[in-house]
């Protein structure tokens, strides 16, 4: 290999020497097996490679066995794709002579993995970088997209006698942050009109799993996940668990023979999943094993401790933790029954293994290898049936430390020991040959054969120079007796590839003769009796079950997979073809597509309906949605891709679906919250307050009407215990002089928003509102840094002015334009309270002689003046307070609130450059005090009908997702009880 091609990693390797044509190509190596195509098939040549010293053998179909000399051997062609790196290049590099030549092929998109179909050898599926899928039916020649933003590794093929045509696609789409689409695709022509949506509605990200006859989606609802199953792609049902299992995860784990095993942890685990086997449908589980122990893997991927077997259905092997052991178990039918394994009686060398059910017993590693080139810690093979390799110890429970390597070709009922060390194990001629080679990160450059299932093994030289391996790979094919081993002689060269033809010392096929049979036995422990599974309920039937046909009626018992007897009790337990009775709707279900209570004003809502038991056929549903509509269908099967509504007005829904027949009827109910989205709001609460007298706080919302909605407040030092309400209104008092803080919390649909506002408190103030000239309205972003800003140089210059203490003056600028102000007179002791009104007659001197100014920047000079709104131009907290002059202050203050709200949202609002317009005049008629000859408003009326105009326009239109009969934010003028 030239220089210039090194390997990516460990786990990439290119399997053939390439020719000077690909120098400057970094591959990544795709082997595909076209052995079992006989289209692609052809004889090729290959080099003869004979070890010394092995007994003669014969060549076969199953196993190997002993014969006579041999003959050489030809082999089989095969196609190879190779993957350049897409740091150099994007490009494909196909060879149909075994690596003698390649045609480069480019791509336009980078490949992060590949996806052959099973039965059609040229169909391809690849999926990029920025999660595009595309595909070829051309070995790579060609490619288009099939799907934008799919999943990774959430496409499947379709499986022929299940899917109604071979060049179908299964894929999970992401549609936002937290919701995807379970869709198929036709192969060369995935578009809207055709592609199909078999869940109607969202699954949660990453959850589509198809898997022989069944496929798997999950909605998560109120944080807790519901899975769902379709079996031999018929409608999805939800997954049923034993009633206490409250799941946090669930993973499937294997669905051969009609059944799905499945991981489930439960509410109270943490690092240990139990296992659950299903009915045919995929629906019902039982408990199998509990307390199987899981680890993180390196990708952030859970593995959970449980080993299918290949080769035997319904055999499996599992680690549980049992009082903070781990031991390791075997099931053969299907989780039914389990048992520790027996050690082996013998070592290596000879000796007694004195080892003693249930107190001592063998225990294995369970991990297999995501590196297809690298073994893990057990293997096995469908070809060889029986046959496990696996590394552990014996003992007490399972260690890390004394770890051996054992077989078993019993399939588990007596294990070997073969190797102190860990060893790599290549299953060759479906397990008639075994090579072993050590794992180990020096280099090494022996490996080990075994002819007679592990017993005896010979020691061979593979290569002169010894070898960092990276990985083992045997060549496609059963009976293959070719393997490649893969590596660098140093951290810096090239790769090194040995390729081993054993075939030459097969010499013969096998006769009868050469034949040894073997029996699968296990100590099944079980007391003879059967207790039906605890989903099995005697009158339940398929709900497609249709009057006037029959049905397989279940006893509550089924066969275990390894059990073939034909006689016994089968009958007795067997299921009863019985007629479709006439049975009334029960176990009727209705949930949302999402799975959530809750839905957003004017979009689609999917509602499912299931049912459980009845005659689907004969059972019509009416489902009302809450708001005066309602619609019913004639069965229950017209309605499985679900029921559309949308919602016009926010509000809680009681929406009602009702299945009944002739027999009877059954009704469920789902609360559905229709929510509008919360744009903004405001807390308004007054700047000062009295101590120990009430004042309210009330949240204005925008838009007012989004649906339900939560109110947190946290109100001065009590920052532990918030008070949670449903009303935006609550009224609290202050018991102690000083800063208080008040902060409130909207909880609408998905969205939380807040806002915070300071409240002096004092036991006695006066206060006055402020004007400006004119030229401040220019330069107010009327945001509340600007006001907090502008609020202390307005209180500086009046304390210079004035020559007024600090502690004795607060100035808060309003939100709004106009800009205004206000000022409050707050006495600290006896003294400056009797002292209170020849305070206010000094600061309001100083105003109405405009000597209180400040520069807002270079050139604009602000006057600061009193606002001269009627005779009684202070309010006053003192006892004999008149009524009338709080409620010309009120009047204001709620006009400068709701000139700041509308002025906020002024661009959203349709209509409202009819306010702004004439807000533009009334501003242009307003002259500074200072001038007698301007006019300057002199009472609260002057002020009214701009106001009136402003809450006229306001609700001339709906506002965001208001809508016409929908009540609206109005700004009253009457006196709030939170002003003092």
């Amino acid at each position: 290999m030239p220089e210039q091609m090194k390997p990516r990693s460990s786990s990439c390797a290119a399997l053939f020497s390439l020719k000077q044509a690909l120098i400057g190509a970094v591959v990544l190596v795709v082997h595909v097996a076209l052995s079992a195509w006989a289209s692609r098939r052809c004889v090729c040549e290959i080099d003869e490679l004979v070890f010394g010293g092995l007994c003669p053998l014969c060549l076969t179909n199953d196993r190997v066995a002993r014969g006579s000399s041999g003959r050489r051997l030809n082999g089989q062609c095969e196609v190879i794709m190779l993957l350049t790196d897409p740091e150099v290049e994007s490009s494909l590099l196909i060879s149909s002579d075994e690596g003698a030549t390649y045609q480069k092929y480019r791509l336009n998109f980078y490949i992060l993995s590949l996806l052959f179909h099973p039965e059609q050898e040229d169909w391809i599926l690849a999926y990029s970088h920025d999660q595009k899928l595309y595909s070829s039916v051309e070995f790579g020649r060609r490619w288009q997209i099939v799907h934008e933003r799919v999943a990774p590794n959430r496409f499947y093929w379709s499986k022929m006698g299940l899917d109604k045509e071979a060049g179908l696609i299964h894929l999970e789409t992401s549609i936002s942050e937290g919701q995807a689409l379970y869709v198929t695709c036709r192969l060369q022509n995935c578009t809207e009109a055709n592609k199909g949506k078999p869940f109607p509605g969202f699954i949660d990200p990453n959850s589509l799993v198809v898997q022989d006859e069944y496929v798997f989606v999950q909605v998560s609802t109120t944080g807790r996940p519901i899975y769902y199953v379709s079996a031999k792609r018929d409608v999805f049902t939800p997954m049923r668990l034993p009633k206490y299992t409250l799941p946090k995860e669930l993973h499937v784990i294997s669905t051969d023979d009609n059944r799905v095993v499945a991981a489930v942890q439960e509410w109270n685990q943490n690092e240990t999943y139990n296992l659950y086997v299903s009915d045919t449908s995929g629906v019902f589980y039982s408990l199998a094993l509990e307390n199987v122990v899981s680890s993180m893997g390196i990708e952030g991927n859970v593995m959970v401790d449980l080993y299918e077997v290949a080769g035997i259905k319904g055999m499996f092997l599992a680690n549980k933790r049992i009082d903070n052991q781990v031991k390791t178990y075997i099931t053969y039918n299907r989780g039914r029954d389990w048992r520790l394994l027996q050690a082996p009686s013998k070592d290596l060398r000879g000796n007694n293994i004195h080892c003693v059910l249930p107190y001592c017993s063998l225990h294995l590693h369970l991990h297999v290898s995501a590196n297809p080139y690298t073994s893990g810690n057990i293997a096995s093979k469908e070809s060889a049936p029986g046959l496990i390799i696996a590394s552990g110890s014996f003992g007490g429970e399972l260690t890390t430390t004394n770890v051996t390597v054992f077989i078993t070709s019993d399939a588990g009922n007596t294990w070997r020991q073969i190797f102190t060390e860990e060893y790599a194990v290549l299953f060759l001629n479906q397990g008639g040959a075994l090579v072993a080679i050590r794992h180990t990160p020096q280099s090494i450059r022996h490996l080990w054969l075994s002819v007679d299932e592990g017993r005896q093994w010979n020691k061979y030289s593979f290569t002169n120079t010894p070898l960092f391996v990276d990985g083992v790979l045997g060549e496609p094919g059963e009976e293959t007796l070719i393997m490649t081993i893969f590596g660098h002689v140093s951290h810096r060269s090239e790769w090194q590839l040995v390729k081993i033809d054993f075939r030459s010392i097969f010499n013969r096929r096998c006769s009868e003769t050469d034949y040894q049979t073997w029996h699968l036995h296990n100590q099944r422990r079980t007391s003879g009796k059967c207790a039906p599974a605890f989903w099995f309920h005697l009158s339940s039937m398929s709900r497609s079950c249709t009057t006037g046909m029959t049905f397989l009626n279940s006893t509550g018992y089924r066969k275990v997979v390894s059990n073939n007897c034909t006689s016994g009790v089968s009958v007795q337990y067997t299921a009863r073809r019985q007629p479709c009775p006439v049975q009334a709707p029960k176990g009727l279900h209705l949930v949302t597509s999402e799975g959530t209570h809750t839905a957003t004003l004017g979009a689609n809502v999917t509602f499912l309906v299931f049912l459980e038991e009845g005659d689907g056929a004969r059972t019509s549903i009416t489902l009302d949605f809450g708001d005066g509509h309602a619609v019913t269908y004639s069965n229950v099967s017209s309605i499985e891709e679900g029921i559309k509504h949308i919602y016009k007005a926010v509000g809680i829904y009681k929406v009602t679906a009702t299945g009944e027949n002739p027999l009877g009827s059954e009704t469920a109910v789902l609360y559905l919250h229709v929510n509008c989205q919360l744009e903004y709001i405001h807390l308004s609460a007054p700047f000062v307050a009295v101590r120990n007298k009430e004042v309210n706080l009330t949240a204005v919302l925008w838009p007012s009407q989004v649906g339900t909605v939560t109110y947190i407040w946290w109100i001065g030092n009590n920052t532990e215990q918030p008070l949670i309400s449903l009303e935006g209104s609550v009224a609290c008092t202050f018991s102690q002089e000083g800063t208080n803080s008040v902060t409130v919390q909207v909880s609408a649909g998905s969205s939380i928003m807040q806002d915070r506002k300071t409240i002096a408190v004092h036991d006695y103030f006066r206060s006055h509102l402020l004007a400006f000239s004119s030229n401040l309205d220019e330069h107010n972003p009327d945001v509340a840094e600007w006001r907090q800003d502008v609020s202390r140089v307005i209180k500086n210059a009046l304390i210079q002015a004035t020559g007024v203490r600090e502690e004795q003056l607060l100035v808060t600028v309003l939100p709004g334009l106009p800009t205004a102000a206000e000022f409050f007179s707050c006495p600290t002791n006896r003294s400056q309270r009797e002292n209170q009104t020849r305070l206010s007659e000094v600061l309001l001197s100083a105003l109405n002689q405009n000597l209180v100014q400040f520069t807002l920047r270079p050139g604009v000079q602000v006057t600061v003046y009193a606002a001269h709104l009627s005779a009684a131009p202070l309010v006053d907290t003192s006892e004999n307070h008149s009524g009338s002059a709080m409620l010309m202050l009120l009047s204001v203050v709620v006009a400068g609130l709701a000139v700041f709200v509308i002025y906020k949202f002024k661009r959203k609002i349709p209509g409202l450059n009819v306010y702004a317009q004439m807000q533009n005049e009334k501003e242009q008629e307003m002259m500074s005090p200072a001038n007698p000859n301007e006019a300057t408003p002199t009472s609260q009326r002057d002020r009214g009908p701009s106001l009136e105009i402003l809450d006229t326009e306001f609700n001339s239109r709906p506002i965001g997702c208001m809508k016409p009969h929908v009540h609206h934010v109005k700004f009253s003028t009457e006196l709030p009880t939170f002003i003092v």
